[in-house]
């Protein structure tokens, strides 16, 4: 394990987050300190990146690992709150090899829960997912929607909320479960973006055929029961997803102590959407980034992935009364944002 930190200075306070050298995780940190926090950041570095750490507290491990733990509070302490970011994510793989999602998400987040429990972190931010709801008519989904995880990747983020909450009654410690639809973009200022060579997600796969690098985008599904038959998604802006981050540290105890009826009807555990309360779909999302780029890209139609689903959209209310939040950055600004980012990360080689 190793430990890198920058120049000390006065900040609002410490901020564990795991998973913190990830596309989301690293945006998070970027957020947390543009506000004024320190992020500690705990990545075990096998999907993250490295350069996302300069300059940071990053220590290289295992959210599994308690004794790493105990020696970051130790060092670090007193942490105000943990943002649990760290996971796989990828629903394909997740269908081809459940063995290790249930391993990396689940087993290893209750031994980090577990952990916290023993060092005495009571404050945390679970990184959840709309994955875990079930088809809707109209397709917006509030938290109280029913639920039905359909790959092992979402069931994995279902059963670690079910573990929070769980630990959260039993143990004195308070959960915030953050639902993300759908992250796209990167950090306006260019910290931090999405890296792999081969993206599953959406604009990734637009981006990439943008530059050669697919040769076609493939639209998943053409017969779902929506506006065009292409699945519908909630596509949020990472910097807004990470505002949101901040956000719910900051409210967090308000959150449960502050006598609403909404905070008080579950003392100790909520859930949150994170969206933009606006439904796009696929065929939309393309029309729009051929706009940006200006021009067409290679697009075909195809069968759905395993574990694909029509899709959803959030209802994001209990975002703005419970920590005041809401999205503020467009799809298109999301667009430009990934292919400015894309261009900043081919020119360091690593793609």
């Amino acid at each position: 394990m190793t430990a890198n930190s920058g120049e000390k200075k006065q900040t609002l306070g410490n901020i564990l987050v795991t998973g913190g050298a990830g596309y989301i995780g690293a945006t998070v940190c970027s957020a947390l300190l543009d506000a004024g926090w320190t992020p500690i950041i705990l990545d075990n570095l096998s999907q993250g990146r490295k350069e996302f750490t300069e300059g940071r507290v990053f220590y290289h491990g295992d959210i599994a690992d308690r004794s790493l733990l105990k020696t970051i509070v130790e060092k670090h302490g007193p942490i105000f709150g943990v943002i649990h970011c760290a996971a796989l994510i990828v629903v394909p793989e997740s269908v081809e090899s459940p063995e290790t999602y249930y391993r990396e998400n689940v087993s290893k987040s209750l031994e980090l829960f577990a952990g916290l429990r023993e060092v005495g972190c009571k404050r945390i931010v679970f990184s959840s997912s709309a994955a875990i709801y079930d088809a809707v008519a109209g397709f917006m989904v509030t938290e109280e929607s029913p639920l039905k995880p359909l790959s092992p990747y979402a069931r994995t983020k279902f059963m670690m909320e079910m573990v929070l909450e769980d630990f959260c009654e039993a143990y004195d410690m308070r959960g915030i479960s953050l639902r993300y639809f759908n992250p796209i973009g990167a950090d306006p200022k260019m910290r931090t973006g999405t890296y792999v060579k081969a993206p599953t997600h959406v604009l990734g796969r637009l981006v990439g055929v943008s530059l050669g690098k697919i040769p076609t985008f493939e639209i998943t599904g053409t017969k779902w029961p929506t506006r065009d038959g292409s699945g519908i998604r909630d596509y949020i802006h990472v910097w807004d997803l990470a505002r949101a981050h901040v956000k719910a540290i900051e409210s967090f105890d308000r959150v449960f102590n502050g006598g609403t009826e909404a905070s008080s009807n579950q003392s100790s555990y909520r859930v949150i959407n994170l969206g933009t309360g606006h439904g796009v779909t696929v065929r939309e999302l393309v029309a729009a980034f051929e706009k940006v780029h200006g021009s067409a890209i290679n697009k075909k139609e195809s069968s759905p992935r395993p574990g694909d689903v029509a899709g959803s959209f959030a209802s994001c209310d209990a975002a703005e009364s419970l920590i005041g939040w809401k999205a503020e950055l467009s799809v298109e600004q999301g667009i430009r944002d990934a292919l400015q980012w894309t261009g900043i990360w081919d020119r360091r080689g690593d793609v």
